[in-house]
């Protein structure tokens, strides 16, 4: 009987794995799921109708696009609308924006396939491979996120398919009306027309349009473009310049409550006791909530106490008369100084993960022949706050077995999932009013703000209340880029030639944490985010190694504007000039050599050196090419010493995106990669000491002021190439830019951000 129960588990066992693998074969084959039609209709009302789940058309022929990013500067509503008003032969100013509803057609799938740990150069079957699976499953999952520099990138294809299949079905609808043939008819200014000069208006035509055949749906070539790859201005501007654009903190539905909270000071403390006596007898206060343990495990923010009250600053006065005990916890004695030796320790003891290898790098280093000089050096960077304008806020009501939320957030998907874990209540009665952002640079892509103003909403009898932390509180719980310690050494032979490049570095995984907070995932294998900007570097040299060594973090760790490659580039181009440096060769040369097998990288460098010309007497130029979310960026900076205070007077950017669908905002987004990045070259550092965030506010985490900001001339390179990131691409190379420039005016070769002499 034993035997026959082994043979049957046996056969269960090997029967269910055929099975698994034929429904995994199954759906491989099955095309990617559609992004043209979702299942939530557009919200539209007044007679106006639906073509598909991104357009609509009114009566009046205006045309709504869902636009599925949060807005936080970065001109997406402006650049994803121009998509279809260019598919759909209407003028920018007939398109209104509406808000994407949850959706799995408007999930983003480039931010997945870019976080695969491939090379740029990689073009083998693998890639190719994994690219396609991840982009399917990217599809299924459907999660929206606004991030990766990926907002056009993502649209590119999906929006434009939108807008060109509504253009086929009006079309066909004219067709129908008229009795002609699809043939003999053209679109233009939001109207059909026919040779013999008949018009009809998108209006007129959109109801029939609904149960029209598109039959063939062309995309347009760029060669007829009329409105992409033409300067728009931003439709955002005039509101932001009025005040009536609606922020997260702007939010005031009726009856609206305020909140103020008490987080505990050291990271991954815990609510030991709360006296709320004098508290509640202050003017205004309605309630103390206590909320630690009523937030998901690893929902970010940590523990803590909130006030809620008629006004915010009542609610923020009784909050700091809390008489609160804290658990410190386990990491009490955290400090910065042990957090670099732990790294220190981990790269002296272990290998890492090697995200890239060329050549032989055993036989290089075991070969003392031909070598003439060994370059060594160590580069470090800290942890870093975000130090949006807007402070973190998140405004909940939960009423009736619903939750409504007014949230000014980068990750739509993971909010309402979030409010619906904390509440108790399914998905579908989570309603999600996502506002304009002020400013994201990656910090909303976490929602721990979310679960903290539905645990405190809760409790507030059905009332809104808005949850807003001070600039203190968003200074010392944020989270944070990664500190980082990166080791290069490198072989030179006798005329200057690189025999062998390895690099080793260690730092926390911000990958490794999101996931775990947003997913509940737990941290299992490499980050791509840890070494990008190393492992996929432009230079060729013939044998190479970059590996990184991940080192937990109880600091939590966030995705900063650029991620890895914020703090990788400095390291990597820093040395780069080094070598150039030891080989005794212009590090302009020394670039263009490498660049031999990358025209593309070459021509933006040298459009860069080319506009930069020559520095002015008593300043120097550093040089920095770097390339981050398929964006191509070189950068001039023109540096001044005086004293020990180091001056930035201009910095030339010259970018290859691909085809530039409205340069006026990509010269924006460079110029405003240039001050994010230069304000952390210069100031920026976040230190920890007794487990606490030392730094509070402006004063003490400093940002660039208008007289220190450089003149920044932006360069776009002409290109036919798939559109690609530009929020980011631009804060990379301006630390090291201006750390080469120091080394040329003093001799002096900074390796530690922020760049103090």
């Amino acid at each position: 009987m034993q035997g026959a129960k082994s043979t049957s588990r046996r056969r269960f066992i090997l029967g269910g794995l055929a099975v698994t693998g034929a429904l995994v074969v199954g759906w491989g084959v099955m095309p990617p799921r559609q992004r043209l039609n979702g299942s939530t209709p557009l919200p539209l009302s007044g007679g106006s109708v639906a073509l598909n789940g991104w357009v609509g058309i009114h009566p009046d022929g205006t045309v709504s696009v869902a636009v599925p990013r949060s807005e936080m500067g970065q001109g997406v509503h402006t650049a994803l609308p121009m998509l279809v008003a260019e598919e759909m032969d209407v003028p920018l100013s007939a398109v209104q924006v509406v808000q994407a509803p949850i959706d799995k057609i408007f999930g983003n799938v480039a931010v997945f396939k870019d976080s695969l740990p491939f090379h740029p150069d990689d073009t083998g079957r693998l890639k190719s491979t994994v690219t396609w699976v991840v982009g399917k499953v990217a599809r299924e999952l459907g999660l929206n996120l606004t991030g990766g520099s990926s907002s056009v990138k993502d649209a590119w294809e999906p929006m434009r398919q939108a807008g060109a299949t509504a253009r086929a079905m009006l079309i066909a609808a004219a067709a129908t009306e008229w009795g002609v043939r699809v043939e003999d008819l053209r679109t233009d200014n939001g109207h059909v027309l026919h040779a013999d000069g008949r018009k009809l208006a998108y209006g007129a035509l959109a109801a029939k349009a609904v149960e029209a055949r598109p039959g063939e749906v062309r995309l347009k070539s760029p060669q007829e473009f009329k409105l992409i790859g033409r300067p728009q201005p931003r439709r955002d501007t005039p509101s932001k310049v009025n005040g009536t654009a609606i922020f997260g903190i702007d939010a005031r539905p009726p009856g609206m409550l305020y909140a103020a909270v008490r987080m505990s000071p050291v990271v991954g403390g815990t609510v030991a006791s709360v006296d709320s006596a004098a508290a509640l007898k202050m003017p205004g206060v309605i309630k103390v909530v206590n909320y630690d343990g009523a937030l998901p495990e690893h929902a970010g923010a940590g523990a803590g106490v909130a006030v809620i009250a008629k006004s915010y600053w009542q609610a923020k006065q009784a909050a700091l008369a809390l008489d609160i005990k804290w658990n410190d916890g386990p990491h009490a004695g955290l400090s910065s100084a042990a957090i670099y030796a732990e790294l220190a320790a981990k790269l002296d003891k272990e290998d890492g993960f090697a995200y890239y290898k060329a050549g032989d790098m055993d036989a290089v280093e075991g070969k003392a022949a031909g070598v003439a000089k060994t370059v060594k050096a160590e580069y470090r960077a800290p942890f870093l706050a975000h130090a949006a304008m807007e402070p973190v806020n998140c405004t909940a009501q939960v009423k009736d077995g619903k939750v409504t939320l007014w949230a000014s957030t980068q990750s739509p998907s993971f909010a309402v999932a979030m409010a619906a874990r904390v509440a108790g209540v399914a998905q579908e009665n989570v309603v999600l009013n996502i506002t304009m952002l002020g400013g994201g640079f990656g910090r909303r892509l976490d929602v721990d703000m979310v679960p903290q103003a539905v645990a405190i909403a809760k409790q507030a009898d059905g009332y809104p209340v808005q949850m807003i932390w001070s600039r203190e509180d968003d200074t010392t719980h944020d989270v944070y880029r990664p500190a980082a310690l990166a080791r290069f050494s490198a072989t030179l032979d006798a005329r200057g030639n690189v025999l062998g490049y390895d690099n080793k570095s260690a730092s926390g995984s911000v990958t490794h944490q999101f996931l775990r907070r947003n997913l509940g995932l737990p941290p299992a294998g490499p980050d791509k985010s840890t070494a990008e900007g190393e492992f996929d570097m432009q230079y060729h040299f013939p044998n190479q190694r970059i590996r990184h060594v991940i080192v937990d973090s109880a600091v939590p760790l966030g995705n900063w504007r650029s991620v890895g490659h914020s703090h990788n580039a400095f390291f990597k181009e820093s040395f780069v000039d080094e070598l150039a440096h030891a080989a005794g060769k212009d590090s302009v040369a020394f670039r263009r050599e490498l660049l031999a097998q990358h025209p593309r990288h070459l021509a933006v460098l040298n459009a860069a050196v080319s506009r930069a010309g020559t520095a002015p007497e008593g300043r120097a130029h550093g040089v920095a090419l770097h390339q981050s979310f398929g964006t191509i960026c070189a950068q001039v900076a023109e540096v001044s010493v005086e004293g020990t205070e180091i001056r930035v007077h201009r910095v030339v950017c010259a970018v290859d995106c691909g085809l530039a669908v409205n340069p006026n905002i990509i010269a924006q987004q460079a110029e405003s990669g240039v001050i994010f990045g230069l304000s952390a070259a210069l100031s920026g550092a976040v230190t920890i000491k007794d487990g606490k965030v030392e730094q509070s506010n402006f004063h003490d985490y400093p940002v660039a002021r208008m007289s220190h900001a450089p003149e920044v001339e932006t360069i776009i390179l002409p290109s036919a190439a798939h559109p690609e990131g530009m929020g980011e691409p631009t804060t990379p190379p301006i630390a090291p830019a201006v750390a080469n420039a120091v080394f040329r005016l003093t001799g002096k070769r900074l390796r530690s951000l922020p760049l103090t002499l």
